[in-house]
């Protein structure tokens, strides 16, 4: 199973520990574009109108000026780094061992700046979403789109890919051929801020079993456990399986 998750524009922060190591990274196959990436955010980062790019409020000045010196910014696991609605309600850190080595094994969260990142992977807080048009990159959603074809079939193995990304960060990688025979997207009718509590509360559940669902519906079946669900077929071919999820 590989759940995919989004990262979160509110990220904790550290003092003091070690630098960014690109090559310590997970999937290493994408260091090239990753330092592409850290290389244009830097410079565009250090401009006047560095805001304007990055699509944010300048009120962010501080978020902004940390891009400058993410080689030398304290890094963090990727567990602890993103927050907000939808981390909070998986609670990495509230997960017993065995759960937590799940967690490790089977979530990934993509990434404007890095592309994936499992969730050991140490990286420093940064400002960046999928949705920018990056100088000398150009849009991101689609730099990253040939390196994620070569390395996310390898990382989802044999069993279901949970989609809970936002369509922002949905656009960097689609499943093909077979695999999109396993994509669930999982969707939850209501407001965003719901939505995002309850792909977190489904990511943990599926954190919390040592059952590794193979096909869509055994997926469902299991979720049906905890939450209110409905399994849509695909809409075509290459298109993925719906999952409609309501906490109780």
């Amino acid at each position: 199973m590989l759940i995919l998750l989004p990262p979160s524009e509110t990220k904790a922060t550290r003092s003091r520990g070690r630098s960014l190591d690109l090559d310590r990274l997970s999937s290493p196959e994408l260091t090239p574009a990753r330092r592409k990436v850290l290389d244009s955010l830097a410079g565009v980062s250090a401009r006047p109108h560095a805001a304007d790019v990055l699509g944010v409020s300048p009120g962010l000045r501080e978020e902004i000026d940390r891009n400058t010196r993410l080689l030398e910014a304290p890094t963090l696991p990727a567990a602890d780094l993103y927050t907000g609605v939808l981390y909070d309600a998986l609670d990495l850190g509230g997960l017993d061992p065995a759960s937590r080595r799940r967690a490790q094994r089977r979530v990934v969260v993509q990434s404007a700046l890095f592309g994936v990142l499992r969730l050991a992977d140490r990286v420093p807080p940064y400002r960046l979403s999928m949705s920018v048009n990056l100088p000398g990159v150009g849009p991101l959603a689609g730099h990253w789109r040939e390196p994620l074809a070569e390395v996310m079939p390898g990382l989802a193995g044999r069993g279901v890919v949970v989609d809970c990304r936002s369509s922002t960060y949905a656009a960097a990688w689609v499943p093909r051929g077979p695999l999109a025979e396993r994509w669930v997207q999982v969707r939850v009718p209501g407001a965003t801020h719901m939505a995002k509590r309850t792909r977190g509360l489904v990511t943990r559940a599926l954190c919390e079993t040592d059952a590794d669902p193979r096909t869509p519906q055994a997926l469902a079946e299991f979720l049906a456990g905890f939450f209110r669900v409905e399994l849509r077929t695909p809409a075509r071919a290459g298109r993925p399986w719906v999952l409609d999820a309501t906490a109780r």
